[in-house]
């Protein structure tokens, strides 16, 4: 019986290890022009690129994520454009200097993420993240003609999130949009800032952070569509 118990609590154990592996696969560094990006950073982003498709946050290349190199002064890692979030590695990323242009493959909002970052590093004093969410319920709350604060209900929405801002996309003054975007964040107390019909910005110091955001985020957005459709009294 002893024996019996033994041996299936090794079968259990190399399951759990294969699973394990299965849900956190190795990667080895990015090797990105002359920056370097650490093996655990590349893990980071993998790790969120699955927890967001888990959260509901985004779905396939829907999505993004970016921070400040933690070992390299005003370098900036983010994910590729059109990169599937669930199946991140060293090939996904690309990284650049702040203030020094988009590199090549880099997302279309490049520069609203080094704003972004920019911003978060002044509050934080150095380090800094942001997630680019399409949580369904955050984006179609934002699609509302003529509504400019997303106000969360829930308790704990109102204590950790608090008021969200929405900015207008505005491709013909991308500079003013950068602007404005950068005002709603810190209007909106460093946690979010929304883009109309184009998903929430969540920041903080780290990916993880940032990730807890924008999930805080869509949860209060949910509850807040959920009670509108009960016609609650808020």
């Amino acid at each position: 019986m002893d024996a019996e118990v033994r041996r299936l609590r090794g079968a259990l154990s190399t399951a759990q290890a294969t699973i394990e592996a299965l849900e956190e696969p190795q990667v080895p560094p990015a090797v990105l022009d002359d920056i370097v990006v650490p093996q655990h950073v590349v893990a980071d982003f993998a790790r969120m690129g699955r927890w967001l498709v888990h959260e509901d946050l985004g779905r396939a290349t829907m999505g993004g994520m970016a921070m400040l190199h933690p070992d390299v002064q005003g370098a900036v890692v983010s994910t590729r454009m059109l990169t599937v979030m669930p199946r991140i590695d060293e090939r996904s990323l690309v990284a650049g200097r702040l203030g020094m242009g988009a590199p090549r493959g880099a997302r279309d909002d490049w520069r609203l993420l080094e704003v972004l970052l920019a911003s978060v590093s002044m509050a934080t004093g150095g380090p800094a993240a942001v997630i680019h969410s399409h949580g369904p319920y955050t984006t179609a709350m934002s699609c509302e003609k003529d509504l400019i604060v997303l106000q969360p209900i829930d308790a704990i929405g109102k204590k950790h999130i608090g008021r969200i801002i929405i900015v207008e996309p505005d491709e013909e003054d991308q500079d003013a949009f950068l602007r404005q975007s950068v005002e709603a964040l810190q209007q909106g107390g460093m946690r979010c800032v929304v883009v109309r019909g184009h998903g929430a910005y969540a920041v903080g110091a780290d990916l993880t952070q940032a990730w807890s955001n924008a999930s805080m985020v869509e949860h209060s957005m949910r509850v807040a569509m959920l009670a509108r459709q009960a016609n609650l009294k808020t």
